[in-house]
């Protein structure tokens, strides 16, 4: 970590680390130590007696203390002194939430405008959840060691951890093979491997037929925006059944997009037959019309995703089946489990793992670090996607790009977890002009990159 401060803040002359009582804290000494060694001007604040410290920490205290320094008195002025802080307050140990004194030290560190790097984790977030207790600290970059933590990566951890490094210390593999992992996290380079190439001779009916159910009365821009996302992934064939009057706005946006009204939500068995994955949703209310449309998407033989107005009509009932993705937000997953959505945020990965036992399927729970539960897997994070996705219709491009995904052969495993990364990786090229006033339509030429990646003569473009 002393290697990371010297090389990305090689100006910084004064540092100020700042430390509890655990191993994080023993981490604190030894960085303050080789900063002294490399004629820094170090200070160090202590909230524990440096007397109460054990093991190493106490080992590192006394061998930075050898060097003829003491502890510095907290105070504002004492983080104005410095060019760098360093966070070396609680570890991965927290039990309770943040007060007194400890919380008064992390406002005021937040308040500094220095750049801070965080030991292992930010202090005052949970490790296992990403749920800030009382108070956190932001950081500037967190150098996490031996393993990635779970929080660094949803819920208020990406608010919190800046630029996550990483360190294994030097583990032996044999170590690690020992040990079980908590969670999976996507990584687009091994997944793009999996991408389908077309044949020369490949024709569109070979390449999916997706069929996507929704748009309620005056909604015709979600099932729109659902279409072309399941056309921009790759599928060869895509129909709307929707509403009459929203024909010709959908038609006008996309041409290629196939249309049929329906007045009452009934859709022929027929098309039912000869579709290749479904998508129900968007769009959709608790109308007559849009339960109907429901339940001619639960008839279908065809891999189904649910969304939206789907979800909250099957909040009403307890199916379970095994040949669907459901993909709700937060409020959604509250009314699907009957709970608070801050309940929800608060414990993200049993929340996914209590939708996939009550659902069945495949879950994906929107959000800051999306999460996906299959049966019988780990909880999947995902680790990319940026701030401007918080905007109308991202829901829509997902559950779009899922059902194109199905439709051309990627099992529901694969088009889960490949769905999660292009929408959020195609969110990150887009965010490059700015996330603030990024739409979600702004997302299907990257969608279209991505999909090509492995495609040109076997090459990696990304």
């Amino acid at each position: 970590m002393f290697d990371y401060l010297q090389n990305n803040y090689s100006l910084a002359k004064r540092i100020v680390v700042c430390c509890g009582a655990g191993n994080n804290a023993g981490d604190g000494y030894v960085i303050a130590r080789l900063a002294m060694q490399a004629g820094m001007d170090v200070s160090v604040i202590s909230l524990v007696d440096t007397k109460k410290l054990t093991g190493d920490a106490n080992t590192a205290c006394k061998d930075w203390k050898a060097l003829g320094h003491q502890l510095a008195d907290y105070s504002a002025e004492e983080l104005q002194k410095a060019d760098v802080i360093v966070d070396a307050l609680l570890g991965t140990g927290l039990q309770r939430d943040v007060g007194g004194e400890w919380a008064e030290l992390i406002m005021a560190i937040n308040q500094s405008g220095k750049p801070v790097i965080a030991v292992d984790i930010p202090s005052g977030l949970y490790a296992d959840t990403g749920r800030v207790a009382g108070c956190a600290i932001k950081a500037t970059a967190t150098m996490t060691f031996i393993g990635l933590k779970k929080g660094l990566f949803t819920h208020h951890g990406v608010d919190h951890c800046g630029k996550i490094l990483f360190d294994d210390l030097s583990i032996p593999q044999a170590v690690y093979a020992k040990q079980t992992a908590q969670a999976e996290l996507l990584n687009w380079p091994d997944l793009q491997t999996h991408l389908i190439s077309r044949k020369a001779s490949s024709h569109k009916h070979q390449c999916g037929h997706v069929l996507i159910l929704g748009g309620d009365q005056g909604m015709p821009g979600a099932v729109r925006m659902t279409a072309e996302s399941a056309l921009r992934c790759g599928a060869g064939l895509v129909t709307v059944v929707t509403h009459k009057e929203h024909l010709p706005v959908i038609l006008a946006g996309r041409a290629e997009i196939m249309l049929l009204a329906s007045d009452d939500g009934h859709v022929p068995a027929e098309l039912l037959s000869r579709v290749n994955a479904v998508v129900v949703g968007p769009g959709l209310s608790s109308s007559h019309w849009s339960q109907n449309l429901l339940a001619a998407a639960l008839d279908c033989h065809a891999p189904k995703v649910l969304d939206a107005g789907a979800l909250r009509m099957l909040s009403e009932n307890n199916e379970r089946r095994e040949d669907w993705i459901l993909t709700p937000h937060a409020g959604e997953a509250a009314a699907l489990l009957g709970e608070t959505s801050s309940a929800i945020q608060d414990s993200r990965f049993s929340s996914v793992e209590l939708l996939q036992q009550k659902y069945s399927g495949h879950i994906i729970l929107k959000g800051a670090g999306s999460l996906l539960q299959s049966p019988d897997s780990l909880p999947v994070l995902c680790p990319y996607g940026n701030p401007g996705m918080a905007t109308a219709g991202m829901g829509d491009v997902l559950s779009g790009l899922l059902g194109g995904l199905l439709a051309q052969g990627y099992d529901l495993n694969l088009a889960t977890k490949m769905g999660l990364c292009v929408h959020s990786l195609a969110a990150d090229r887009a965010a490059a002009e700015g996330e603030v006033g990024m739409l979600a339509s702004d997302l299907y030429p990257h969608i279209r990159q991505l999909m090509n990646s492995q495609v040109s003569n076997g090459k990696n473009n990304v």
